[in-house]
C-alpha cells in the first residue's frame, strides 16, 4: 500500500484532496497498526493517512474501498477468508493459503495478497533455517494458514501443530502433511512458532507462555507473531533458555 513515489524525504506532505487514505478492517482494531503505517509514511515523506475501521459488514465495507478510490486496507479476523471472493484477483500464494490480509486497489481493481506468508519466507531465509529439521505450530487460525503453508513452501516436511480446536487443527496438520497435536506436551522441534493470542497485552493469557520449558530450550529458533509487548514471555523464556 505504498507502492506511490516519494515526495519528500523524512516528511508527509501537509493534508489535502489529494492525500490518500489507507485504513485496516477488522472486528476489534488496535491503535499499533495505526501508529506504524502513520509512522513510516511521515518517515518515507509519503502524501498517505492510515485509519482503522470496526467493520461487521465485510462486504460492504469493500465495496466502500472501492468506490471511494481507497489506495488499500489491512484485513483482520474474522474478514480473512471472506474478502477472498469480494475482490477481483487474488496472489497464488494467499489463493494457496485460502486467507488474506492486505487488499490494493489500483484504480478500481482490487488485488489480495498474504503479506504473513510472504514475511515468514523471509525470515525462513533470513535465518537460513534448515527445512530437514521439524517445525512445531502452536494455532490453526488464519495466519497459522499463512505459517504452516510458508514452512511446508520452504520444504519443511516435518512438522506438529497443537491447537485447542481439534478440527481445525487436524485440517491445517492434514493439508501440510504434519502431525497434529491438542496439546504441546513435551514434543520438541528445532523451530518453534506460536501464532495464538498467548502472551498478548491485555488478553486473557498475557502473562502465560505458549510452550513449556522444556519444548523452549530445546528449539533452536523461536518465532511470536504476538505484536504487544515488543518482547511476549515466550521469548523472554527463550532468551532465558539460551
Amino acid at each position: 500500500m505504498t507502492h506511490d513515489p516519494v515526495t519528500a524525504a523524512g516528511r508527509r506532505p501537509p493534508l489535502s484532496k489529494d492525500t490518500r487514505l489507507c485504513i485496516s478492517l477488522s472486528g476489534r482494531p488496535s491503535n499499533i497498526g495505526t501508529r506504524f503505517h502513520n509512522h513510516l509514511y511521515d518517515v518515507l515523506g509519503l502524501d498517505f493517512i492510515y485509519k482503522a475501521f470496526t467493520t461487521t459488514d465485510i462486504a460492504a465495507a469493500i465495496g466502500g474501498v472501492r468506490a471511494l478510490g481507497i489506495r488499500g486496507c489491512s484485513v483482520s479476523m474474522p474478514f480473512k477468508e471472506d474478502v477472498l471472493r469480494l475482490v477481483d484477483e487474488v496472489e497464488p500464494s494467499a489463493q494457496s493459503i485460502r486467507s488474506v490480509n492486505t487488499v490494493v486497489n489500483d484504480d478500481g481493481r482490487l488485488t489480495a495478497s498474504n503479506t504473513d506468508y510472504l514475511a515468514v519466507q523471509q525470515l525462513i531465509g533470513t535465518h537460513g533455517l534448515d527445512p530437514a529439521g521439524a517445525v512445531l505450530i502452536r494455532g490453526s487460525g488464519g495466519m497459522a494458514k499463512a505459517v504452516g503453508v510458508a514452512f511446508a513452501d520452504a520444504g519443511f516436511h516435518t512438522g506438529f501443530v497443537v491447537a485447542r480446536n481439534a478440527e481445525s487443527g487436524q485440517a491445517l496438520a492434514g493439508r501440510l502433511g504434519f502431525e497434529y497435536l491438542p496439546e504441546v506436551g513435551t514434543v520438541t522441534a528445532p523451530v518453534i512458532v506460536n501464532v495464538t493470542p498467548i502472551g498478548m497485552a491485555g488478553g486473557q493469557e498475557e502473562h502465560d507462555v505458549a510452550f513449556g520449558q522444556a519444548t523452549i530450550a530445546a528449539a533452536e529458533t523461536v518465532f511470536d507473531v504476538v505484536a504487544l509487548p515488543s518482547e511476549t514471555p515466550l521469548i523472554t523464556a527463550a532468551r532465558a533458555a539460551g
